[in-house]
């Protein structure tokens, strides 16, 4: 038994079966924060849920978010007093929600929080990701106080970008776990 959890923090539908999220949790029994819609995500239900995992156990956790899970750690951990059970966050890949092309299902996350986050992070992403280009993701990781590292053409980080079981990223997490203990 460890110290403390990993909380995955799918994005918009979830991580499907072959995305790294979902192998994480199969090798390592990392825990994914299942949404009521991942669909039709509403901002302020995801925060809720985050907080209820968070509060559900004694021990501290490192959060691991993709894609609009990304948004969500800024959004909880702008609203919640709870932000020192959190060790550190990996935050791979935010979307740019502001983009005139985002779909309508993710209006509600307009604005994007920016607040600093009040824990380490890291933000990890890539130079052609569909969902948000490299400005974005380096403004935000500066808005945020987080550290950030572009990972070169790899789209958004998911299945699709061939990571697998990304050895690179447990590290990472490993990283934040350490740092933040």
């Amino acid at each position: 038994m460890t110290d403390h959890r990993v909380l995955l923090l799918p994005g918009w539908q979830d991580s499907g079966p072959d995305h790294w999220q979902s192998c994480w949790q199969r090798q390592h029994g990392w825990q994914r924060v299942m949404q009521d819609d991942w669909f039709w995500p509403r901002r302020g239900d995801w925060m809720a849920r985050l907080e209820e995992v968070l509060l559900d156990a004694d021990r501290p956790a490192v959060l691991v978010a993709h894609s609009l899970g990304c948004h969500l750690v800024a959004a909880w951990a702008a609203h919640s007093s709870h932000t020192a059970r959190v060790l550190g966050a990996l935050l791979v890949a935010p979307p740019d929600t502001e983009s005139p092309d985002t779909p309508p299902q993710l209006a509600n996350w307009r604005p994007m929080v920016r607040k600093r986050l009040p824990f380490a992070a890291l933000v990890l992403h890539s130079s052609d990701d569909p969902f948000g280009n490299t400005h974005c993701a380096e403004r935000l990781a500066a808005d945020w106080g987080a550290a950030q590292r572009c990972l070169g053409a790899r789209g958004h980080l998911n299945a699709e970008s061939g990571l697998g079981d990304w050895p690179e990223g447990v590290a990472e997490v490993r990283r934040l776990a350490a740092a933040g203990a």
